[in-house]
């Protein structure tokens, strides 16, 4: 990395033309790795609990430690970017994200691979919190645009062929390879970080020591709380979660009082941007109930191999990208709100309507209804989140973007806990009982995101 090209990305214009291409391959192979060890997973779940002999509740952990770690480490890892610069973070979340990758692969039993999955989960969120921000400096002003677009097709496409690819690699090898295949490419996109991408200006920042602890309680506690309510033992989940919702009591106190907060109280104060974060959380907690249920409702209940549980598991990311285009010219239109509303509740329809499955459905009747699903989510995706960015003030987009992270984290690791808890109350049931409470967050979204319509019509008249 020459002298040059640091100067001229320092300045905000970018890197040259060479050397952005290859920053830019760094970076965005970095952030498909990570969407697509998330897409992949949920396929080998069931392959997982037979081969380590484990519970189809405890196995769900493998998704739960990942979700978890990530959204732990969320707001942390945001407060820590000045202290670090953004090329030493994301190199440090890619080293950890390919170390932990290559222990899943080898883990030997359930125990060992959920704690590799909690260290993935944590470098995946050190490069959701860096990405964004390295691809605005490596591009300059002018091309901006086409790097956000690249960076959406680096999230929108691995999530999209995540299911497919998976069933493909599980049809001839089994399920570590899903893990080994992340090691070479997380080894190339580290080398050619340190190679093409200029350092940044560090400035020293006092670690938040009290909020980081209160943050992982908080998060963690509750999670736990409500997946340990899946295992019987009622008295010490309900214990986990009141714990938990006193650590979050103690960190809203704390941040309060500290004069750098990692949460952003200016954002939150604003009834369409909370409402905004709101509607997020509850269509990402719909969205893992049914993607870590599907499997086990068509290789279980169905009968179906995993294989044919990955292409009828396709067609929703690949209709959510198609929807999401489309709900990015009609925003310029409709009121994000609106169309938000319209795809949740399409998304809760669609949810319903794969409940109530025939006994034995042939491929079209689950393709389409999976369509339904996946048309509603993207209709809702693009509109709030550009609600998001836009009601913050461009100062404080950094702000916006680690809450959208947040927010998205949560309604995951949320659904993940449910998944588990309502597994064990549920039996062979469980997965038409996500779906049903996926269908139920999905329509509390709906409205949530119908409030915030009825805020904006408010504040204009």
């Amino acid at each position: 990395m020459n002298h040059t090209a640091s100067s001229s990305a320092a300045a905000g214009d970018g890197l040259p033309p060479v050397e952005r291409r290859w920053a830019a391959l760094a970076v965005l192979l970095g952030i498909a790795l990570s969407n697509l060890s998330t897409a992949v997973v949920n396929i080998a779940l069931p392959d997982m609990a037979r081969s380590l002999a484990a519970s189809d509740a405890a196995t769900v952990w493998v998704v739960n430690g990942y979700q978890l770690a990530a959204v732990v480490c969320l707001l942390p890892v945001a407060a820590m970017v000045e202290a670090l610069g953004l090329k030493r973070l994301f190199a440090t979340g890619l080293t950890v994200f390919t170390l932990a990758s290559l222990v899943c692969a080898v883990a030997p039993d359930l125990g060992t691979l959920v704690a590799a999955r909690v260290l993935q989960g944590a470098g995946g969120a050190f490069l959701s919190v860096a990405g964004v921000a390295l691809v605005r400096m490596i591009y300059p002003r002018h091309l901006i645009g086409a790097g956000m677009a690249w960076l959406a097709m680096a999230v929108a496409v691995p999530a999209a062929l995540g299911p497919t690819f998976a069933a493909l690699v599980l049809a001839v090898a089994p399920w570590p390879w899903l893990f080994l295949i992340n090691v070479p490419l997380g080894v190339v996109a580290l080398l050619l970080l340190l190679r093409t991408v200029p350092g940044s200006v560090r400035t020293r920042h006092r670690f938040d020591v009290p909020g980081t602890l209160l943050n992982a309680l908080a998060f963690g506690l509750l999670v736990v709380g409500v997946g340990t309510l899946g295992s019987g033992d009622t008295g010490l989940a309900v214990a986990e979660i009141l714990v938990g919702l006193v650590c979050f009591a103690l960190l809203f106190a704390q941040q309060r009082r500290h004069p750098s907060p990692m949460l952003p109280f200016d954002l939150l104060r604003m009834p369409v941007f909370s409402l905004a974060v709101l509607t997020s959380s509850c269509s990402y907690t719909a969205q893992i109930l049914a993607y870590v249920s599907l499997p086990f409702l068509f290789e279980r209940v169905l009968q179906m191999t995993p294989v044919q549980s990955g292409l009828l598991i396709t067609p929703w990311p690949l209709t959510t990208a198609i929807a999401a285009q489309l709900a990015g010219r009609l925003v310029v239109r409709y009121p994000a709100a609106v169309l938000s509303s319209v795809g949740l509740a399409t998304m809760a329809a669609g949810l319903l309507l794969m409940v109530f499955l025939p006994a034995d459905p042939a491929y079209w009747q689950i393709a389409w209804r999976m369509a339904v699903c996946g048309v509603g989510f993207g209709l809702f995706q693009t509109p709030n989140n550009a609600a998001m960015m836009t009601t913050a003030p461009a100062s404080r987009s950094g702000a916006a973007s680690g809450m959208n992270a947040v927010a998205r984290f949560a309604g995951w690791t949320l659904g993940s806990a449910l998944v588990t808890l309502l597994f064990g109350l549920g039996g062979e049931q469980g997965p038409a009982l996500c779906l049903s409470v996926g269908a139920a967050f999905a329509a509390a979204g709906a409205v949530a995101s119908a409030a915030r319509r009825w805020r904006e019509v408010r504040a204009a008249t």
